[in-house]
């Protein structure tokens, strides 16, 4: 399956993020993508206030994202704020396109390195998995990646891709334990991970970045054996890389974590 991850930069006013959604997804589709995977917080960047912009997902975004996926013909996936019913927004992944239509609540909120995501943002409870092409794909956002938990829990599934939108954060080490998690991830649940950052701003001409996390670009294609295929720097820009789902069972063979657990498997 031949993917694209779209590392962009995203700004406070919605309508504008989402026609640098449609360009992009048109390039992916032009590529030969069957899937296009845009950052967290592809609707509305961090830093802004969240409340005012969150729409349900039936809403005017959500259904002009819909409109952008069955235009270029492929699988949109990106970061958007639905209403939570306790005032706050959840962080959620859309997913849609022919065939295909999921949504994931982020799990594990940002509340680390004086960020507290779960002020404005109530948490998912729900491991969240669609099919395309045959093929079972993981939803994952950002701080999730921290939790192997999830991706295994993906694995169970029948997952052999998770997708990790993010905006991760800037400072000392972070681009660091980004890449050595994403990695860690990748290999622990022996899954493909396609981890697709917002750019970091500083490099897309925009402000530098704020105590929010906003990005700091470095999307990479990892391989279930944890090696890294393919690579962006910290600026804008599209990669597009091909998934062999058969390098997975492979790799399952070699390296049977998930069927020698001993902790945490499922009942």
């Amino acid at each position: 399956m031949r993917i694209a991850l779209s590392q962009i930069t995203t700004g406070p006013d919605p309508e504008q993020n989402l026609a640098l959604l449609r360009e992009q997804a048109d390039r992916a589709a032009e590529a030969g993508a069957r899937l296009v995977v845009f950052p967290e917080a592809a609707m509305a960047c961090f830093g802004t206030s969240l409340a005012p912009l969150a729409e349900p997902l039936d809403g005017p975004w959500a259904t002009g994202l819909r409109q952008i996926a069955k235009d270029a013909g492929l699988v949109v996936v990106a970061g958007m704020f639905t209403p939570a019913p306790d005032g706050r927004v959840t962080n959620t992944l859309l997913a849609t396109g022919p065939g295909v239509e999921a949504a994931y609540d982020k799990i594990h909120l940002y509340d680390a390195f004086g960020f507290a995501e779960s002020d404005t943002v109530a948490p998912g409870s729900r491991v969240v998995t669609f099919d395309l092409d045959g093929v079972r794909i993981g939803l994952a956002t950002c701080y999730d990646v921290r939790f192997p938990e999830l991706f295994r829990a993906h694995a169970d599934e029948g997952a052999v891709l998770s997708l990790l939108p993010a905006s991760w954060g800037a400072g000392p080490g972070k681009r660091e334990q980004w890449e050595l998690l994403t990695r860690a991830r990748a290999l622990d649940a022996t899954v493909w991970l396609a981890a697709v950052g917002q750019a970091d701003p500083a490099a897309a001409g925009g402000a530098p970045a704020t105590s929010a996390p906003t990005g700091i670009g470095h999307s990479a294609l990892i391989g279930p054996d944890g090696t890294v295929r393919e690579r962006l720097d910290a600026g804008p820009g599209l990669l597009v890389g091909d998934v062999d789902t058969d390098e997975v069972t492979a790799v399952r063979r070699k390296v049977s974590v998930l069927a020698n657990r001993r902790l945490g498997t499922r009942a």
